[in-house]
């Protein structure tokens, strides 16, 4: 345990940088945070006492970035330089971390901790970004490969690894495995969304009709137009969720919306009702429970249904 955990430090930081370390106990709800020089955080005094506070039940993290030299708190204002990129990949873990390793998109991870069963948190080791960059680049990675894309601060928490994750009974130890020792730079992200999208604008649609007055009809035809061009749904839900921030559940308004127009589509194309029932259920069953995924299907089919239906009869 307090190996892993050097070894990864001593990988991620610099002689006499100062870190943050977080320890959070899921079932009392309480918080420590120390902010301490790297060396001390080495010390096995140190590592010692954090792996007796993982005994108790405290989860142990690391923030990603260095902090300046004599902060007392975790801000975005006492980062001292962007050293890591990062993504959180929790639903669909392995088909989404193997599409992001096959990619040309980004650059080799210097590492991936694997935090539970089937979820992940990847790690590149950067320099050449600024704060603004960084989390423009975040969100872009959680957008082409499926991540938490509300996990872009620069004072972001990692778990550390050879702890165990509390947050299950029975703990389970977060593993690492290192893949490079390159640092990588903006240019090194070739991320095929236009980046415009980080700043969450409205993208233009090809074919809107003057009489549209509401952002939920602009985004309806965005929608339509983009999946008629072949754009990737889920992709598509996680930016239409990250433009409509402004909505009550942005993710739900972003995949109900999607997944009605394209079961609107596959409708007028001859697609049957239950194959579009299946292909639905098919796209949203790793983010949504077994009996909703099923019945928001039907449900979905059932109302892309009535409207090609009231088109016709209009």
């Amino acid at each position: 345990m307090k190996t892993i955990a050097n070894v990864f430090l001593t990988r991620c930081f610099a002689p006499s940088e100062t870190i943050a370390l977080l320890l959070r106990r899921e079932s009392a709800a309480s918080t420590l945070q120390r902010i301490v020089p790297l060396e001390r955080a080495l010390a096995p005094r140190y590592l010692g006492w954090l792996a007796h506070q993982n005994t108790e039940g405290f989860n142990i993290y690391v923030a990603a970035n260095p902090l300046r030299s004599g902060s007392r708190r975790r801000t975005k204002e006492n980062i001292a330089a962007i050293r890591h990129l990062y993504i959180d990949i929790d639903v669909n873990g392995e088909a989404r971390l193997a599409a992001l390793r096959n990619s040309n998109l980004v650059p080799t991870p210097t590492a991936i901790l694997s935090t539970s069963s089937g979820k992940y948190q990847v790690l590149w080791r950067v320099e050449g970004f600024d704060f603004d960059v960084q989390e423009a680049t975040l969100k872009l990675i959680a957008i082409a490969f499926g991540g938490d894309p509300a996990c872009t601060d620069c004072n972001r928490v990692l778990r550390l690894p050879g702890f165990s994750n509390c947050k299950y009974d029975p703990a389970q130890t977060v593993t690492i495995e290192y893949f490079s020792d390159a640092t990588w730079n903006p240019k090194d992200f070739r991320l095929h969304v236009l980046p415009e999208a980080a700043v969450l604008p409205r993208p233009t649609v090809h074919h809107i009709r003057p009489d549209m007055q509401t952002a939920s009809e602009h985004d309806w035809a965005w929608v339509v137009d983009e999946l008629a061009h072949g754009t990737d749904a889920v992709m598509l839900s996680d930016l239409l969720a990250l433009r409509r921030e402004d909505k009550p559940n942005p993710r739900y308004y972003a995949q109900r919306t999607v997944d009605m127009a394209s079961a609107r589509l596959w409708l007028l194309e001859g697609t049957t009702v239950s194959d579009v029932i299946t292909m639905l259920e098919s796209r949203r069953r790793c983010e949504i429970p077994a009996a909703h995924c099923c019945a928001r299907a039907r449900e979905i089919a059932a109302t892309a249904q009535r409207m090609i239906g009231r088109r016709k009869f209009a």
